[in-house]
């Protein structure tokens, strides 16, 4: 199995999204390794992952393999980070196995209970038709939350120049990505949220900014799981892990710092509210 690691201190999982690489999400664990032993890796499926996928066991694949990463790390318990897709994992992971769990990080989740919207769920049926367009969109439905996180132009070149950089580098497949979208299509995560133990942070962008996952909805799993904790990270939409890299392992570092949260878990507190990052 392909894993990652980056860093020292705390061991911290981080679990990417969607598109299944964990080469996007290099900012957040160049941010994330100055304070934490960040692993990481590519999605069972992806070709260098080197791990089977059974598309009988649908969530679980990903719940299994980390498991595996922390059996391989010979790590006994870790802070498990997942960010869109990959807090659904994360989540389902810490329902199941919740020795294995210091603190549960969920970023820019899709809600407890979730569906595609129907022109998505037209793109996960035919992918081999629709990707292009998938591909084609999603550049203008992300321009306002990069130009909020980016106000300086030379940044945000900077940015775009790095992602399509990565992309060549590790190019996505549209075909998985319809397969993670059709598998969730639907969810239902409200036992998985009562049945978790570990501290947990929600963190969110800005509800005007994520075009992907509604953070409204987002924020629910605080009012689900015990003891939660829901912050906005300010300026930014879904993409703030690695638009806003700094300020969101700063929230992270903070969460862990301080252990478990004593607030009501109904709360939602502002980034700024902690002080400019």
């Amino acid at each position: 199995m392909n894993i990652i690691e980056h860093g020292r201190g705390d061991p911290l999982v981080l679990i990417p999204g969607i598109q299944g690489r964990w080469e996007y999400m290099r900012p957040a664990i160049d941010a994330l390794s100055a304070s934490f032993r960040v692993i990481t890796f590519p999605l069972c499926g992806e070709p260098d992952s080197k791990r089977h996928l059974d598309p009988a066991k649908g969530l679980d694949n990903y719940a299994a393999q980390v498991l595996a990463v922390l059996d391989d790390r010979a790590i006994e318990r870790a802070t498990i980070c997942g960010v869109s897709f990959g807090g659904l994992v994360a989540l389902r992971f810490a329902a199941g196995h919740g020795n294995r769990v210091t603190a549960l990080v969920l970023a820019s989740t899709p809600a407890p209970v979730w569906r595609l919207r129907r022109r998505h769920q037209m793109y996960a049926r035919v992918p081999w038709i629709f990707g292009p367009v998938f591909l084609a969109e999603t550049p203008w439905r992300l321009r306002a939350e990069i130009r909020a996180a980016m106000p300086e132009r030379r940044r945000r070149w900077m940015f775009r120049r790095t992602v399509l950089q990565t992309f060549a580098a590790a190019p996505v497949s549209i075909a998985r990505i319809a397969a993670r979208a059709r598998l969730i299509d639907g969810i239902d995560m409200r036992r998985e949220c009562a049945a978790v133990t570990a501290p947990t942070l929600i963190i969110t962008g800005e509800h005007p900014l994520d075009h992907v996952v509604p953070a409204g909805r987002s924020s629910a799993y605080a009012q689900l799981i015990a003891n939660a904790r829901a912050v906005v990270l300010e300026h930014t939409g879904h993409l703030g892990s690695i638009t806003r890299p700094e300020a969101f392992a700063a929230l992270v570092r903070e969460f862990i710092t301080e252990g478990r949260n004593d607030s009501p878990a109904s709360e939602v507190r502002s980034a700024s509210d902690r002080g400019r990052m």
